[in-house]
């Protein structure tokens, strides 16, 4: 017997060690190709270097992301009564995560725009807009370290909130809550 907070957390804990598993395979591979590709092509794709502070926040905002993710996701499972309206629901969180992909050519020649800025702090944006900044150009110390504080804490309160559902709406299975019910729910839990 385990409580709600401890199987969620496994659940997101376990299919995030699973995705950073392959995306070190990735890597790894990614690596390997790129040597015998460097003796093809000659030196052209031999001379790219991924810096080392680059491959560690990409790894870092990908761990961050994925558990901003799978929070909202498992939130979002709590709360659907079946697979289907689970899938509906889920898109209102996942279209606000391509939003960089729309301000991509802003990003690219801009990044140091209030826009891009605001998009570094916004957890849900975060990630992406991080990783292409960090690409074209250097980002400040601050902002790194604030928009990784704003996911950590944006994830520890979504985990908490979550719980909560998770463990209200677990046993009402097939029974569709209405927002009054989630915010009533959240006061009283």
């Amino acid at each position: 017997s385990i409580s709600p907070k401890q199987l969620l957390a496994g659940k997101v804990l376990g299919l995030g060690a699973a995705g950073l598993v392959q995306i070190i395979v990735w890597l790894v591979s990614a690596n390997f190709i790129m040597k015998i590709a460097s003796n093809t092509w000659g030196n052209v794709i031999g001379s790219l270097q991924v810096p080392p502070d680059f491959l560690i926040l990409g790894i870092v905002y990908f761990v961050l992301g994925y558990l901003f993710m799978a929070v909202i996701m498992a939130g979002v499972g709590s709360i659907s009564p079946t697979a289907r309206e689970g899938q509906q629901m889920s898109a209102i969180f996942t279209i606000p995560v391509i939003i960089p992909i729309y301000f991509m050519g802003l990003i690219m020649e801009h990044p140091e725009n209030i826009v891009v800025k605001i998009l570094t702090f916004i957890p849900i944006t975060a990630p992406i807009t991080v990783i292409v900044r960090l690409g074209l150009s250097e980002i400040p110390l601050w902002e790194l370290l604030v928009s990784i504080a704003i996911l950590i804490l944006s994830i520890w309160g979504l985990f908490v909130l979550t719980t909560k559902l998770f463990r209200t709406y677990l046993l009402m299975y097939g029974k569709r809550p209405d927002l009054k019910e989630i915010i009533r729910s959240f006061k009283e839990a």
